[in-house]
C-alpha cells in the first residue's frame, strides 16, 4: 500500500509529463495482476485516471487491462474497459463495447456513468464509430437508471449529435422516444430545448411535432412551457408547418398553468405576424441581460416609486463567466503518435508579461495564482484579479470587462493601496474597454528586500477610469466624459 500511495502520488501531481509518470505506471502495471482485488481496483481505477491526460503512457498496460475485462469484480472489470476505450485503437472499439454490453446491467449507476463518459470520450477521438455508441447508448436508455445516469447518456448523445452532423436524425429520434417515458422535468425541458433548436432544420421537421405537442398533453408545468417554446420554433422556421402550429399554439391557449397559457399566447401573436424580424427578436433570442442584475433592478425600482417606466437598459447584460479554459477530456493519441505539449498557463503568462516594457526588466516568473473574481455577478464592470510572482516583484493583473453597452471606459486602471512594507511602483492601464471586450491593467508591487515572505499585506483596490456615454446600437461615443471609479473585494498577498 506504501508503494501503491507514492505511485498515486506521483500520478496526482499537476503537470506531470509523460515521461516522469513512467515509474509509477509500471507499478500500477504489476498490481494489475495482484491476487488481491484491492490492490487490483487501485490500480486500474488510477491508471484510468492517466489515461484522461496521458493515454499514451498507458498504452503498455493494455495487455494486462484486457485480462481484468473477465475479472469477477464488475468495478475492476468496468474501468478496465473504460481505460481501455481511452488507449485502444479504432479497431478495437465493436469488440469492447460487445464487452461491455454483456454486463452493463451488473454493475452500479456509479460506474455506469464512467462508461458513458468513457464513450463519449471515444466519439471525439474516433467520430466514425458514432453510429455503434449512438445504438449502445440507445439501448442503455431504455434501462432503469437514476437521474445521473440518465443525464450522463443524454449529455453524450448531445455532444455526439453536434461533432457529427450525419448522426443529428438518428440522435434526435433516440431522445424522442425517450422523453416519452421519461421521469425526470430537467432532462425532459433539455431535450425538448434541443428539438426546437435542431429539429426545424432537419428533412423532415413535421415527425418532431407529434412528439413535443404529447409533452403539452401528459407532462408538467414545466415540461409543457418548454414544449410550447419548442413548437414556436417550428412555426417561425417552416412556412409549411405554420398554420398546424397556430391551431397547436391556439390549445395551449386554455391551459390550466398561468405560464403556458402567457408563452402560447405570446407566441401565437408574434407568428401571425409572419416577420422574419419578430421572429427573430422574440422567439429565437431571449433576453441577453443578466439575471440576478434584472431581479435586483426591479426590485430597487419597486422601493423607488417612479412616474418613469422601467428602463431594461439600466440592466447588466449577460456575461459568460470568466473562469480558466476547461481541460477537455482530451481526443486523445494511439500509441503510434508522440504526444504534442501544448505551452503551459504558466508559459502564457510568461510571454504575455515579457511583451510589456515596464515588466520587461523583472526576470523569470516564478508563480501566476488561479482568478480570483473581485466583483458580483450582477455589477456593470466584471473584475477578476492573477498574481504573478517575480524574484522581487508582484504584478496583479485585472482581468475588466465592461458590460453596458451605451458606456465607453478609457484610461482604466486600478489603485492600491499597500502598507508600509510594500511599495506600488508603477500603474500600466487598459487604454479603452469597449462593451463586452475584455481588456487588462496591471499594477507593479516591489516586495520587502529584507524577507519577502515574511509579512502579508492587504490592498484596497478602486478601479478608476473615463467613462465616455455612446448610444448602443452605433457604438459611437460622445466628445465629452467623466471621471468614475469602483470599489471593490480587497486583494491579499
Amino acid at each position: 500500500m506504501v508503494v501503491y500511495e507514492a505511485a498515486s502520488a506521483i500520478v496526482h501531481m499537476p503537470n506531470c509529463t509523460a515521461r516522469e509518470l513512467a515509474p509509477a505506471v509500471s507499478v500500477l502495471q504489476l498490481f494489475c495482476s495482484s491476487p488481491k482485488a484491492a490492490l487490483r481496483y487501485a490500480a486500474v481505477r488510477t491508471l484510468n485516471k492517466v489515461a484522461m491526460k496521458h493515454p499514451s503512457a498507458v498504452t503498455a498496460c493494455n495487455l494486462d487491462l484486457e485480462n481484468l475485462i473477465t475479472d469477477s469484480n464488475r468495478s475492476i472489470a468496468t474501468l478496465a474497459i473504460t481505460t481501455l476505450l481511452k488507449t485502444g485503437s479504432e479497431s478495437s472499439v465493436d469488440r469492447l463495447m460487445k464487452q461491455i454490453s454483456s454486463f452493463v446491467s451488473e454493475i452500479s449507476d456509479e460506474f455506469k456513468v464512467v462508461v458513458v463518459q468513457a464513450i463519449s470520450a471515444l466519439c471525439q477521438k474516433y467520430p466514425r464509430k458514432h453510429s455503434v455508441m449512438m445504438n449502445f447508448l440507445s439501448n442503455m436508455l431504455r434501462d432503469d437508471g437514476g437521474f445521473e445516469y440518465k443525464r450522463a447518456i443524454v449529455d453524450c448523445i448531445i455532444s455526439i449529435i453536434e461533432d457529427n452532423p450525419e448522426s443529428k436524425e438518428t440522435g434526435l429520434a433516440h431522445l424522442c422516444e425517450f422523453i416519452e417515458d421519461c421521469e425526470h422535468t430537467v432532462l425532459a425541458t433539455k431535450i425538448l430545448h434541443l428539438l426546437g433548436k435542431e429539429g426545424p432544420r432537419t428533412p423532415s421537421p413535421s415527425k418532431y411535432i407529434r412528439f413535443i405537442f404529447n409533452r403539452v398533453v401528459l407532462e408538467s408545468e414545466a415540461v409543457r412551457a418548454a414544449a410550447v417554446s419548442a413548437l414556436a420554433k417550428f412555426g417561425a422556421q417552416n412556412d409549411d408547418l405554420l398554420p398546424s402550429v397556430l391551431v397547436l399554439m391556439q390549445r395551449c391557449m386554455m391551459d390550466s398553468d398561468d405560464e403556458v397559457r402567457d408563452r402560447a399566447t405570446f407566441y401565437m401573436n408574434v407568428l401571425q405576424q409572419k416577420q422574419k424580424a419578430l421572429n427573430a427578436a422574440y422567439i429565437f433570442n431571449g433576453l441577453s441581460v443578466s439575471i440576478p442584475g434584472l431581479e435586483k433592478s426591479l426590485h430597487q425600482y419597486t422601493l423607488e416609486p417612479s412616474e418613469k417606466p422601467f428602463d431594461m437598459k439600466t440592466v447588466p447584460l449577460a456575461t459568460a463567466p470568466i473562469t480558466e479554459q476547461k481541460t477537455e477530456i482530451a481526443p486523445v493519441a494511439t500509441s503510434k503518435l508522440p504526444e504534442k505539449l501544448a505551452p503551459s498557463r504558466q508559459d502564457i503568462y510568461q510571454e504575455q508579461l515579457a511583451a510589456i516594457p515596464e515588466f520587461q526588466a523583472l526576470g523569470p516568473l516564478f508563480k501566476s495564482s488561479e482568478p480570483v473574481q473581485l466583483t458580483e455577478a450582477e455589477t456593470e464592470y466584471v473584475v477578476r484579479c492573477i498574481k504573478h510572482t517575480f524574484v522581487g516583484h508582484m504584478v496583479f493583473q485585472f482581468d475588466c470587462t465592461n458590460t453596458l453597452n451605451d458606456q465607453l471606459l478609457q484610461r482604466v486602471l486600478v489603485q492600491m493601496e499597500p502598507s508600509e512594507a510594500y511599495e506600488v511602483v508603477q500603474h500600466v492601464a487598459a487604454q479603452s474597454l469597449p462593451y463586452s471586450q475584455p481588456g487588462s491593467c496591471y499594477t507593479l508591487v516591489r516586495l520587502p528586500e529584507d524577507d519577502p515572505t515574511a509579512v502579508s499585506c492587504t490592498f484596497s483596490c478602486a478601479m478608476k477610469y473615463l467613462v465616455r456615454d455612446c448610444d448602443p446600437n452605433t457604438g459611437e461615443p460622445d466628445d465629452d466624459g467623466y471621471d468614475d471609479e469602483l470599489l471593490f473585494s480587497k486583494c491579499q498577498i
